[in-house]
């Protein structure tokens, strides 16, 4: 586990889209040290400054850009995850990185970043936001809020850096227990990330639409069964309330993923789902049905083989 220290922390971002560019964009505008990673073909004219548009406020922050992962205090992992893989190539040195805090959409990639640079480096974190990389540079957040969760962990080095980004305006809480903080995002992101792509609708049409919302509750109690079998702590009545206030325009990343033809997060967001109700023996029909459905819009080949 990282020490505690007093010096300004330094960051990168490795995946400068729309969750690695609010966090960007943020962690600069209070004045921390903020490197961007991108690709060595985007290197040589990659803004060298984020602009935000945010419900926190629209304002432009300078940062260094990187092809490599430099000498840091904390390497936030921000790409989807099916770029995850041959992101890491960019992580020449990791004892150079004090921490990694990944906040992927799922949970296996936690496993495989302990495996590959030890179990004391990695901090599990998720958030939860509609934010898009509209151009380089260019970050609009279009939710009203950004919810970060990190596991108590990393308490210590990444205390002072939570309480700049909820001055700012994210919620923020340090979770205590893995399982809970891992699926406590998964049992929501599935349920909306499926249905809206399956349906290719808002939140608020799933919601007012009784044959999607049936699915996408149905899905949301299996996942819900999933997680407590995988000893999580979730109240699917809580979680179910809270979908029921997200904005009704949301929509998901995965839908907009689909419909500009890239792949979907699919094996990342469902197959922790599918898995785990293989391992346990619960049924999920719901959640197999809203995957179907999305491979059929997406035209990938089949999880449910």
């Amino acid at each position: 586990m990282p020490d505690k220290i007093s010096e300004p922390l330094r960051h990168a971002i490795l995946g400068a889209g729309g969750v690695g560019g609010l966090i960007g964009a943020c962690l600069a505008h209070s004045g921390a040290s903020v490197t961007l990673v991108v690709r060595r073909e985007a290197f040589a004219n990659y803004p060298r400054q984020l602009h935000l548009e945010s419900p926190f406020g629209n304002f432009t922050a300078d940062v260094a850009v990187a092809t490599e992962v430099p000498p840091v205090d904390a390497l936030w992992i921000t790409v989807k995850a099916t770029q995850f893989e041959p992101a890491l190539a960019a992580l020449k040195d990791p004892d150079a990185v004090r921490a990694i805090v990944p906040l992927l959409n799922g949970i296996d990639h936690i496993a495989v970043l302990r495996a590959k640079y030890g179990a004391d480096r990695v901090i599990p974190a998720t958030i939860a936001v509609e934010t898009e990389r509209v151009s380089p540079g260019h970050i609009v957040h279009r939710s009203p809020f950004a919810r970060l969760n990190v596991l108590s962990s990393g308490r210590a080095l990444l205390g002072s850096t939570v309480d700049q980004l909820q001055k700012i305006g994210f919620a923020c809480r340090f979770i205590d227990d893995e399982p809970t903080l891992m699926w406590g995002k998964l049992v929501f992101l599935a349920p909306f990330a499926l249905s809206t792509t399956a349906a290719n609708k808002t939140v608020g049409e799933i919601l007012a639409d009784p044959q999607w919302r049936s699915l996408g509750e149905g899905c949301l109690r299996e996942a819900c069964a999933v997680a407590v079998a995988e000893g999580a702590n979730v109240d699917p009545e809580a979680i179910l309330s809270g979908v029921m206030a997200m904005p009704a325009n949301m929509r998901s990343s995965m839908q907009k993923d689909v419909e500009q033809h890239k792949t979907p997060e699919l094996d990342a967001i469902a197959g922790p789902i599918l898995g785990g109700a293989r391992r346990h023996g619960i049924e999920v029909p719901a959640t197999k049905k809203l995957v179907a459905a999305v491979e059929q819009r997406a035209g990938l080949e089949s999880l449910l083989a």
